[in-house]
């Protein structure tokens, strides 16, 4: 899709949600959310406030520096120049003054810190010209969290070499018990690192090896101080993600526990089937939605899961959400299904991808957690992406 569609797109959305226009607007790097959706490469050097207007009708409009002028060349529209905050203010007053209700990189009382970009004072400035503003969640996430086919692939190669990466690790971990070698997490860490690498895939952050007590932890990652070795009867929760080192790429995030042992014990098998039902609970019910031609907000789903978990008394060791959007970054800015941490009432769009990742965590004992990726074709089938896992893996036999 071209800047021009893109433009002509949004100003119907505006004219549909009865908003008088979206204003971005970016200084040295602080809006990642506009800088994507205007096109602008990633290392283009812009040390200048920007806005770009963009009406629900009219022609839109740059707002520049005089320093850097052509900072928004490649887009449509008239271009006004400032040299002074004084003129800056002064033509954010003129673009304004028709309108009643702007659209902005914000989120009233922060309720979704993923999209509240704009600084405060911004919004301040914006405010005394006279508007209201509100959210541009609900343009953005057509522009910025659609996925195109092209990226859907890279999500399912990205699956694909997690897979990889998953099967060598509990290779390694049953060969060393096997042999009574030593293996330790932070082996685990570095052996999946290096798969992702032949893979030609990245990662933003190590992945995640956690062992017995460690693995109640949600975000424990191994220390190369204080590597912990593997032993017989060990329980271990492997999360890894990545994406393919091409441009777009999207990633695909994957969560699966095992235990050094010929099979769990009760209370793994317990807590494990608990948020096994949980996550298909949460995942039928996005797909029952959609087959429905039904709205489903994030928070739905989030409540729907949880309360999977609370009716079987585990609900206060269930501490974060259920889900994030995913796309070209690891944590995307579309819906999360999320009613704890935040409340997101947006929509799960078609096109889209998040994750799906309950956990049951006991502190000094253990933390099951299990993570797949949704992903919401544009016909509104609903896919799953890592796959789904039954059973503990078993490494003993």
């Amino acid at each position: 899709m071209g800047i021009n569609e893109k433009v002509m797109g949004v100003q119907g959305r505006l004219q549909k949600l009865n908003i008088d226009g979206w204003l971005l607007y970016d200084f040295q790097g602080n809006n990642s959310l506009a800088r994507q959706f205007l096109e602008i490469p990633p290392a283009k050097h812009l040390t200048r406030r920007f806005f770009y207007w963009i009406p629900s009708r009219g022609e839109p409009v740059q707002v520049v520096h005089e320093i850097e002028p052509q900072a928004l060349e490649h887009l449509p529209g008239e271009k006004r120049v400032y040299l002074r905050w004084q003129t800056l203010e002064a033509i954010l007053q003129e673009l304004l003054k028709s309108s009643c209700i702007v659209a902005m990189e914000y989120s009233r009382r922060c309720a979704v810190p993923y999209v509240s970009k704009i600084d405060a004072g911004t919004v301040e400035l914006v405010k005394e010209c006279g508007v209201e503003v509100v959210s541009s969640d609900a343009i953005l996430q057509y522009y910025n969290c659609v996925l195109s086919e092209h990226q859907v692939q890279s999500v399912k190669d990205a699956a694909e070499v997690i897979e990889v990466a998953l099967q060598s690790a509990w290779g390694a971990i049953r060969v060393a018990l096997q042999s009574g070698a030593v293996i330790t997490d932070c082996d685990v860490q570095k052996l999946i690192l290096k798969v992702f690498e032949e893979h030609d895939c990245l990662t933003d952050s190590p992945p995640h090896c956690a062992i017995n007590e460690d693995s109640a932890d949600p975000h424990f990652s191994p220390d190369s101080s204080k590597p912990v070795p593997i032993r017989f009867g060990d329980f271990i929760l492997i999360d890894l993600w990545c994406k393919k080192k091409v441009f777009g790429a999207v990633y695909a995030d994957v969560t699966r526990v095992g235990v050094a042992a010929t099979e769990p014990s009760k209370k793994i098998q317990e807590v494990f089937s608990i948020v096994r039902q949980a996550q298909k609970t949460a995942t039928e019910f996005i797909c029952r939605r959609f087959a429905e031609n039904k709205e489903v907000k994030g928070f739905e789903v989030d409540e729907v899961c949880r309360k999977v978990i609370a009716d079987a008394g585990y609900g206060k060791f269930f501490t974060h959400r259920t889900g994030h959007n995913i796309c070209t970054d690891l944590h995307g800015p579309g819906t999360h299904l999320d009613s704890l941490e935040t409340y997101d009432d947006r929509p799960l769009l078609k096109g889209t991808c998040c994750s799906c990742e309950p956990g049951i965590y006991l502190p000094r004992e253990f933390g099951v957690r299990l993570e797949n990726d949704v992903y919401i074709d544009k016909n509104g089938e609903v896919h799953i992406f890592g796959g789904e896992q039954e059973e503990v893996k078993t490494l003993v036999e």
